[in-house]
């Protein structure tokens, strides 16, 4: 059949608008597809990597400070190596006991220390919380180092500082992200946006008072060679302002020691020790427990244990859980491309009480919940040797009774 030029043009232009049309809808449908499996692969992933999900929520926090300063910039070394198979620095696993020195540790706790945390590339602090007494440090270089960020483990804190100064009730409820809540649940599930809120309240100068009572910034132990200090900024951190500061601990170094010693007042009462550590079991004959100062914290402990329990019944910290109560408080975030996990803990039960710090470097596995279950194998190995049967406290007149010491 012969067309005309007219009828030829037509035909034409309706192929090339066809032709247009078809690329046009396939260019969409594939976009469409994308997200769709990117949001499938993100609903995959959501639940094995809780630092993906701190990062958004960081992210929103920092949108939503009061401070408008600019982000600060970190230079990094250029020489410093990048660990293959992850944009991370620090290695997840390795050997942790390395140059160690355990002449002065009890060496039950040591190999149930040892054994629980296993390959994974970190430290694990066991301190009596009734004198102060290091009694096992697995990876002293690490435990005694300059410290990281404390992430959510800065809570704990942020929950005394504002009940001090009665900014929050115990059982007052904010409304927070579509929800309410009270300072149990968020303890226990470790919300950011309630702990932001309270940093707004209490201010920088208020939060900084307590944090320093509580230890940031100098040394937790008495003459432990090589020790850290850790580091509390002398403002708001630029990248985010108080409510970063009281969310996940941004511009903080903390050390092992003094999440160890701040959770031993929480479990003691209030009397916040010098952590000694033994080199000796001549320096175990003579240990005499020395008091840094006497914490106002006492009245306000009732209100904050019921989070910490519920961390671990109910909260981010469930793979700690055992058969004795265990109070705890995790930390997950990224400093400097090292994931990081902090679980701070104590058993809230028992004629012997110990508190067991965990601290995970390294890559995505590293993170608050893995922390949590390693501090739980060392409470159930020690369970089952029935360690905890009985009391440890040193007689009172080997007790310090003065608030101690000028060096």
């Amino acid at each position: 059949m012969k067309m005309g030029p007219s009828v030829y043009r037509t035909f034409c232009l309706l192929l090339a608008f066809e032709l247009v049309s078809s690329y046009s809808f396939g260019a969409v449908s594939a976009r469409r597809h994308r997200r769709r499996v990117s949001a499938s692969a993100h609903r995959r992933t959501s639940a094995v990597k809780p630092a993906v999900r701190t990062a958004a929520v960081r992210a929103r926090i920092q949108a939503a400070s009061l401070v408008t300063h600019p982000p600060v910039i970190v230079q990094r070394p250029a020489a410093e190596p990048v660990i293959a198979g992850g944009p991370w620095t620090q290695p997840t696993f390795a050997d942790s006991t390395l140059g160690d020195n355990v002449d002065g540790e009890d060496l039950t706790i040591r190999r149930v220390a040892v054994d629980a945390l296993g390959i994974f590339n970190g430290s694990v602090v066991v301190v009596d919380p009734a004198t102060g007494r290091v009694l096992s440090m697995v990876n002293q270089k690490l435990a005694l180092g300059a410290g990281f960020q404390p992430c959510s483990t800065v809570k704990v804190s942020v929950a005394l500082a504002a009940l001090s100064e009665k900014v929050v009730a115990p059982d007052a409820k904010l409304r927070l992200a579509g929800m309410r809540m009270d300072l149990t649940y968020a303890l226990a599930h470790s919300n950011n946006y309630f702990f932001a809120t309270l940093g707004q309240k209490l201010g920088y100068e208020k939060f900084s008072h307590y944090a320093r009572q509580f230890g940031y910034g100098e040394k937790a132990g008495l003459d432990i060679p090589g020790e850290q200090p850790g580091r509390f900024p002398d403002a708001p951190p630029k990248n985010g302002g108080v409510g970063m500061l009281t969310s996940f601990g941004e511009g903080i170094s903390q050390t092992p020691l003094q999440l160890a010693a701040l959770m031993s007042a929480v479990a003691n009462g209030g009397t916040l020790y010098y952590l000694q550590y033994p080199r000796s079991q001549t320096d175990v004959r003579a240990f005499v427990p020395r008091v840094r100062r006497r914490l106002q914290i006492e009245s306000f402990l009732p209100l904050i244990k019921p989070g910490l329990r519920g961390a671990v019944e109910f909260g981010t910290a469930r793979r700690a859980s055992e058969d004795g109560p265990i109070a705890g408080k995790t930390g997950t975030c990224s400093e400097n491309h090292t994931h990081l996990g902090w679980f701070g803990s104590f058993n809230d039960i028992g004629p012997r009480k110990l508190v067991v710090v965990v601290l995970l470097t390294g890559g995505r596995p590293t993170s608050g919940p893995l922390a949590a279950g390693i501090a739980g194998d060392v409470y159930r190995r020690l369970s089952e040797q029935k360690y905890f049967a009985s009391a440890s406290v040193a007689p009172a007149d080997l007790v310090s009774t003065q608030i101690c010491c000028t060096r």
